[in-house]
Formats: structure tokens, C-alpha cells, sequence
């Protein structure tokens, strides 16, 4: 009996740790109840803080579609971003891990916010606060993006400057369990010219970032003049990621102009992924060469609609776990479109929905001429309420039947793009998903409308779920 008792101690731990064992164990797990978001104030002249919203999306609840717990950040104008996690699936085989902290950088003001999630995930509490000095004088870093936990507990952030506004992209290193800013990731002298997004894939002993711009160029709009000036980037970089040197940066030039989110396929055997890239509405392949180098190539093109002096913005981008579907937003357009990828080189359009935007048919913007020969679509009312902004942060269920949606993108850009955003506030939507055959559809019966909270018309961003989900969980 003691022998048979230490066989089953020698081995019950192998996968006790947070997340799932493979990406398709993933695509198994529970319907998602509830999810986070984080809702900004700055740039709306509303002088209260950010907070971490927690809404209802378990449609038994009796608070379904409802914002059920909202947790201030102690300070203004803090431009609460993206998020992520103190653990995820690359922690998988360490019992001693636990999904319990969301971590959440602030763009602008450079702190980084610690959020319990474990005691009670219903309503977090505050855990503790980086403050942007650890950050600016243990890092040379500042305006952190996003958050992923690393196999050996620690926490990576990337950096989109340095702490006078220029452009910088590093990458700052947070102890797992105290939180203490450690150090850069980055060999000195290594970091690049821009920062926004990155993946790692140790299999590979690889690491990919991508280039929005200098916080001082975007940190108020978006102007053009910028880009050619070389204030915005257009580039992936390709890290050792043993060595931490870099080792390649892969310029996909004017169509590939700002290359924003970046993903690996979930299968942590591939050696290729996609990235977004804003300006000209392209998405790109990555992957690496025989020679065991990595390329780039161009393999959607949303082509640009001839109108009266207008952008095009792929601003989000997302891979169903089953590395079948790509899903992007078109934030200036105002579609969501989804790629059937099982031809890695050749995506092909499955799905498409249009859900607000600049070019709808009652608004200022005209279509001059349209390649894709589409009418400019009609504005789109979910339950009662006429839909201000347009598609922009996603998340996918973890079966993939349901997509989650907002509209704000950054509130300087938001003010630009769409004022009455600012006015009304964002909101949350959910697209039905045909998993079978591709296809989008709205959920008429889900709204989550972030005009009518108690401090005013907030701004809600990215979307996490507290037991992980396809952007935030790298599987090794």
C-alpha cells in the first residue's frame, strides 16, 4: 500500500496547474460565466478613475448582460489597456500555480495594477500597485502593453516606449509571486525601435513582437503625417528566446505599416502564425524557413474603399483553438470577418458582419468605390439601442460557438474616430458562431451598454475570462 501510495504522489501533480493541457482539452472546458473588462475614463472629460468591470454572461443568471461589480483604480488618467495573467497553460504541470491574479498595465500612466481574482473571481480586489517608477528606473521602460506569464513564473510585459514618450520596445519582468518589477527581459542595448504585442513558443525557442508607435505620436490621435515621419512601426521581431537576443526584424513595409496583434497557432508544434496590420488592412503569415529562419508573407488584403478621405484599420485579430478560424475587426470599416485558415496560406472569407463603423449609410462618409462591390451598410440597433463606434476588441469562446465584441480601440483615438463614442459609451456584443461551416450572426437578446454607468459613459476594452482563453494562454 505505501509503495502504490508513492507511485501516486510521484505522479498526481503532472497537470494540476491552471489552464488546460492541450488547446483542444481547452475547447472542452466550461461555458464561460463571467467576464472582465477594463473601462476608461481618460480623454472623456469624466475626472474619475479606470475600473475592472466584471459582467454577467451566464444566461441562467438573473444578472445576465449585466455589469455586477466594478473596481476602481486608485488614480486618474491611468489608460487601463489590455490584461493578463500571474499564471496560464504554460503553467500547467506546476501545482503550485494558480490563475488568481489579473494583471493590468496602464498605457499612459505606466503603473501596472495587480487585481485578486481568486478570493472571490465575482469581485476582484486590489492586490497591489507598480508604480511607474519601479518601472522607468529598474527598466528603462514605460507605457506597458501586453501581459503574458511565462513557464518559469515570472511575468512578461511589453513596453511601447521609454519614459519620455519615444518609442521602445522592451520587455519588463515581474516576480510571479511578489510582483516585484526584476529587470528586463531584453539583453541591454537589445530592445526595439517599437513595442506593442508579442508570443512566445519555447518549442520553437522563439519570441514574436510587433510595432505600434511612439507614445508621444498616438497618445492624443492618430495623424498620418506621423507614419511618414517614422513615428509608427512596421515590423516583427524575432527573439532568441533562450539567449534573449534579437535576432531578426522582419520589415513588411508600407502594407504591413503598424503590425499590431500578433499570434502563433495554438498547436505549440507550429512554426507559423498571423499578425494584423492596421493601416493598410492586411493580415500577414509568419513562419519559419527550411533554413530555420523566419519570413513573412502577405495573405489577406481587405481592399480599400474608395471614400472622401478615409483609413482602413484591421485593430484586433484572434485565433479559434482549434487553429481552424481567424477572426479580425475592422475598426474604421465597422466589420468583423472570419477566415476559414485551414489553408494556412490561403485564408478564405467564412463569415463577415458589419456592426456600426464610419461608412454606414446614414452617416458623412461616402463610398466612392467599393472593389468588394458591397453597399454601405445600414447602422445596427440591438435592443433598442443604436450601436456608436464600431467592432473592435474580441474574444472567443473556448468551443468557439461565441464571439464577444467591443468598440473602443484607445480613448485618444476613440475621441478622433468616433466623438459620439465618447458621449454614449462603449458597449459589449455577442456573435453567434457557425463552427461547422463558417458564419457570423448577432445575438439580438445580448447588450452590455457602458453609457448608462453610475459615473457616466465609460470606455470598455479588452475581455478576459477568469479561467483563461485564446489570447492569453500559450501552450508549450
Amino acid at each position: 500500500k505505501r509503495h502504490l501510495l508513492f507511485v501516486f504522489s510521484a505522479t498526481k501533480c503532472t497537470g494540476c496547474g491552471p489552464g488546460y493541457k492541450s488547446p483542444l482539452d481547452a475547447m472542452k472546458g466550461p461555458r464561460e460565466e463571467i467576464v472582465y473588462l477594463p473601462c476608461i475614463y481618460r480623454n472623456t472629460g469624466i475626472q474619475k478613475p479606470d475600473y475592472l468591470a466584471t459582467v454577467d454572461v451566464d444566461p441562467k443568471s438573473p444578472t445576465y448582460c449585466q455589469v455586477i461589480h466594478r473596481l476602481p483604480m486608485p488614480n486618474l488618467n491611468d489608460e487601463l489597456h489590455h490584461s493578463g495573467w500571474n499564471a496560464c497553460s504554460s503553467c500547467f504541470g506546476d501545482s503550485s500555480k494558480k490563475r488568481n491574479r489579473l494583471i493590468l498595465p496602464s498605457l499612459i500612466s505606466s503603473r501596472v495594477y495587480i487585481v485578486d481574482t481568486g478570493t472571490d473571481p465575482r469581485a476582484p480586489q486590489m492586490h497591489k500597485i507598480v508604480e511607474p517608477t519601479d518601472i522607468f528606473w529598474k527598466t528603462g521602460l514605460a507605457n506597458p502593453h501586453t501581459t503574458h506569464c511565462l513557464g518559469n513564473g515570472q511575468i512578461m510585459i511589453s513596453s511601447i516606449g521609454d519614459p519620455s514618450g519615444n518609442g521602445k520596445g522592451g520587455f519588463i519582468l515581474l516576480d510571479g509571486k511578489t510582483f516585484e518589477v526584476v529587470g528586463n527581459w531584453e539583453l541591454p542595448g537589445e530592445a526595439a525601435p517599437f513595442g506593442y504585442d508579442f508570443w512566445y513558443q519555447p518549442r520553437h525557442n522563439v519570441m514574436m513582437s510587433t510595432e505600434w508607435g511612439a507614445p508621444k505620436a498616438l497618445a492624443y490621435g492618430f495623424n498620418l503625417e506621423h507614419v511618414k515621419e517614422g513615428l509608427y512601426g512596421s515590423k516583427i521581431h524575432v527573439w532568441d528566446w533562450t539567449t534573449h537576443k534579437r535576432l531578426q526584424s522582419l520589415d513588411l513595409g508600407e502594407e504591413g505599416a503598424i503590425p499590431l496583434e500578433i499570434r502563433f497557432l495554438h498547436d505549440p508544434a507550429a512554426t507559423e502564425g498571423y499578425v494584423g496590420c492596421a493601416l493598410q488592412g492586411t493580415v500577414f503569415r509568419f513562419y519559419r524557413t527550411p533554413k530555420g529562419e523566419w519570413a513573412a508573407e502577405k495573405v489577406i488584403n481587405v481592399p480599400s474603399k474608395k471614400v472622401e478621405g478615409w483609413y482602413c484599420l484591421i485593430t484586433d485579430i484572434l485565433i479559434s483553438l482549434d487553429d481552424r478560424f481567424l477572426y479580425f475587426s475592422n475598426w474604421l470599416h465597422g466589420d468583423i470577418r472570419q477566415y476559414d485558415i485551414t489553408n494556412r496560406r490561403n485564408p478564405r472569407l467564412a463569415g463577415q458582419l458589419f456592426l456600426g463603423g464610419s461608412i454606414l449609410n446614414d452617416g458623412p462618409v461616402k463610398v466612392l468605390e467599393d472593389p468588394e462591390n458591397q453597399s454601405q451598410p445600414p447602422p445596427r440597433t440591438i435592443k433598442g439601442k443604436r450601436i456608436p463606434g464600431s467592432p473592435q476588441m474580441l474574444q472567443l469562446s473556448l468551443d468557439g460557438k461565441r464571439l464577444y465584441v467591443t468598440t473602443s480601440l484607445y480613448s485618444g483615438w476613440d475621441k478622433q474616430f468616433y466623438p459620439e463614442m465618447i458621449k454614449e459609451g462603449s458597449v459589449m456584443m455577442q456573435i453567434d458562431v457557425n463552427t461547422a461551416n463558417g458564419g457570423l450572426k448577432v445575438n439580438e437578446n445580448f447588450l452590455v451598454d457602458f453609457g448608462k454607468e453610475p459615473n457616466g459613459p465609460a470606455l470598455a476594452h479588452e475581455l478576459r475570462y477568469p479561467g483563461g482563453d485564446c489570447t492569453s494562454d500559450i501552450w508549450l
